[in-house]
């Protein structure tokens, strides 16, 4: 027991004792880190600077803590320290240079807690002035010299700049504070020679005043370029030119080793080698006509030029067509002279000229005149000059065949409508552009368009009255001067407006009782096929509606009853859109049995043998007075003055013929009002316009 007490008592000690360790190992914070400056964040150059980093620890241990110091410049480590004591980092810069200017940052880290400060910018200005170094002050013509340039007392990276004669010859780059280049003068005389430097401090930079210049004189080496040309004047193309290009050397004590020639004619290289150089070539006016010797040694370079003038043997040929327009397969004459030529020295003889290609199936008819056929295509032909050796070429000339004209077609744009503007089309399958067209009138013009464009098109506006005269118009079509090509006549299908509808009832209007079967019989005058309406007076939307190519159809209204007692009307539209409206017709439906009050002239009696025979040749005719005993609403329908009767004549139906009444082969209606008679209503319009809805 007592043992058991003697273990637990040494781990419980042994437990606070390590937890007291470690707590004295935690029990700490940074609070603050600062960077300053000394003596100030802006000094000149040679100034003593210091980075100060200040940090401030609270910490409950008996120890010192250690401590790791960290210095950037510009995000970069520059210095590191590790210590034990609370002290501040100090971090000199002796004597700053243009270099040391960045930003500075200080971080400190204890037991794997870091703090870094606030960055501060150093700025230091003034920079030492640069020394020029030569090691020779006279030299001659592509000898080189050696230049050092040094900026004493600074450090970092930088760019030094050689000058000549203020202009500046080379560059580099260097991590130390001097370069060193050679330099070489192209030209003699006296020439002053100084430099410059800049250090590149990320992301600035900063430039040096200018070093003192050093004179060098340069000496010109005893040595030319001679140019010599045979023969010196009046050189025609043809002529043989002898070129000679060699070293002139004023001085025996030079050597002409290492020394090449090169001769050329414009940009174009003839010839190179050493000492002298012998070319020969034919003169030829349309190259350039300077000519230089050049002269190298080293790098020094030398020249003589001399400037050639050539005369014109002949001049560039040009080439022509006649007619300036060609039809395919017509012929036409090509022409090639030379404006110009020498006569002093060209026999008439002598130019002669060619076609090319030779097999274009044009014959010669004389010195530059060809004749012959325009192809189906086209043709580059091109001319050739030739005259002791010289050859000329003139541009390439294409001939370009235009196609004839083919025989217009005429036709109608869209539809053609009695009383609206007719738009007809002439139009060729095959033609080459411009073509004109023409629209006739029998003989006579009428109006003319020229179709410049592929995809323009010759239309011509015109008014007809009667269908008869569309028959009258034809088209001619020209592109050239040979006889225009006349269309056919103008065949079209004529529309005749919608005129006169009048709406016919079957059986007659005091025949129908209930349960009678009616035919509303719609009839035109106009161009079908034709659309027909029914309508009931009071409903807007029609009863029926068909198109029949005819010019009068019908509508059956099987088992009347009195509900279908009321006034009735029909509609007819064709394509000329014009839409027309019949009167009202007033239908009774009565009781079967019921008596009327209806008139009828019928046809004389058959006793009247004289009578009878002066109308034997014609259908039976019925003539029937129809009572509307409800009179129009004035308001609503526009009168017509007088009484009219009108004759409508009615064809069988191919519906067959009513249940109780056989009417012959024609009837004639004579529809009489004790109101005024009323015109066909709505006005005739454009668009389908409904009847209005009458108000009780």
């Amino acid at each position: 027991m007592g043992l058991l007490l003697l273990l637990t008592s040494m781990l419980l000690y042994s437990y606070f004792h390590s937890e007291r360790v470690v707590n004295a190992q935690l029990l700490f914070t940074i609070t603050a880190i600062h960077l300053s400056i000394e003596p100030a964040p802006d000094v000149t150059r040679d100034t003593n600077v210091t980075l100060k980093c200040q940090t401030f620890v609270s910490s409950a241990g008996p120890e010192a803590l250690s401590r790791e110091y960290t210095i950037y410049k510009n995000g970069n480590t520059i210095y590191s320290k590790t210590t034990s004591t609370s002290e501040d980092l100090l971090y000199p810069l002796s004597e700053a240079r243009v270099s040391n200017s960045g930003k500075y940052k200080c971080m400190i880290s204890i037991e794997g807690e870091n703090m870094t400060s606030e960055a501060k910018k150093l700025t230091v200005t003034g920079l030492s002035k640069p020394v020029l170094h030569i090691n020779k002050g006279v030299v001659s013509e592509g000898e080189e010299i050696t230049a050092k340039c040094t900026a004493p007392g600074e450090t970092g990276s930088f760019f030094f700049y050689f000058f000549i004669d203020s202009k500046e010859i080379k560059d580099m780059q260097v991590n130390s504070n001097q370069a060193e280049v050679q330099l070489h003068f192209s030209s003699t005389g006296i020439h002053k020679i100084h430099c410059g430097y800049t250090v590149l401090v990320t992301p600035d930079s900063f430039k040096s005043n200018e070093s003192d210049s050093f004179t060098v004189s340069v000496r010109e080496l005893p040595i030319a370029a001679v140019l010599e040309i045979f023969p010196k004047s009046r050189i025609y193309e043809g002529d043989k030119l002898n070129i000679f290009c060699k070293v002139k050397i004023n001085d025996s004590r030079t050597s002409s080793e290492s020394i090449s020639l090169y001769l050329m004619q414009g940009s174009q290289l003839l010839s190179s080698g050493y000492s002298a150089l012998n070319h020969s070539m034919v003169a030829l006016a349309k190259d350039p006509g300077e000519f230089e010797c050049r002269l190298k040694k080293g790098i020094v370079i030398k020249l003589d030029t001399t400037v050639v003038s050539v005369t014109e043997l002949f001049s560039v040929p040009t080439l022509t067509m006649s007619p300036a327009e060609v039809f395919q397969k017509e012929y036409m004459r090509l022409t090639c002279k030379s404006e110009s030529s020498a006569s002093e020295r060209l026999g008439r003889d002598e130019l002669t000229y060619t076609l090319d290609p030779p097999g274009s199936l044009m014959t010669p008819e004389g010195n530059g005149i060809f004749l012959g056929q325009a192809l189906l295509y086209d043709f580059n032909y091109t001319c050739v000059a030739q005259a002791k050796e010289i050859v000329k070429r003139s541009e390439p000339l294409t001939v370009r065949p235009k196609v004839p004209v083919s025989t217009p077609k005429i036709s109608v744009v869209d539809r053609a409508v009695i009383g609206k503007p007719l738009k007809i089309l002439c139009q060729s399958d095959n033609g080459s552009l411009p073509i004109s067209y023409t629209l006739l009138s029998g003989h006579d013009q009428l109006n003319t368009t020229i179709v410049k464009e592929l995809f323009q098109r010759a239309i011509f506006t015109v008014n007809i009255s009667k269908p008869d005269e569309i028959s009258k118009y034809m088209c001619e079509a020209r592109n050239s001067r040979k006889e225009a090509p006349r269309s056919k006549r103008l065949n079209a299908t004529v529309i005749v407006p919608l005129t006169n509808a009048i709406l016919t009832v079957l059986p007659p209007l005091a025949e129908i009782s209930e349960g009678d079967n009616i035919y509303l019989i719609c009839g035109v005058n106009g161009t079908p096929p034709v659309t027909f309406k029914w309508y009931r007076f009071g409903n807007e939307h029609p009863l029926h509606t068909t198109t029949y190519n005819s010019n009068n159809t019908n509508y059956q209204v099987s088992a009347l009853s009195k509900e279908h007692s009321g006034m009735y009307y029909c509609s007819a539209d064709n394509h000329a859109n014009q839409v027309v409206y019949s009167d009202l017709v007033t239908i009774e439906v009565r009781v079967k049995g019921a008596a009327v009050s209806v008139w009828s002239e019928r046809p004389p009696e058959e006793g009247n043998d004289e009578e009878s025979s002066m109308v034997s040749n014609e259908p039976d005719v019925e003539y029937t007075e129809v009572v509307h005993p409800c009179p129009l609403d004035h308001a609503r329908v526009p009168p017509k003055k007088g009484t009219e009767t009108v004759y409508s004549e009615l064809q069988n139906s191919q519906h067959g013929a009513t249940d109780h009444h056989d009417y012959g082969s024609v009837e004639y209606a004579e529809l009489n009002s004790e109101r005024p008679e009323i015109h066909h209503f709505p006005p005739e319009v454009n668009h389908h316009q409904e009847l209005p809805v009458p108000v009780d």
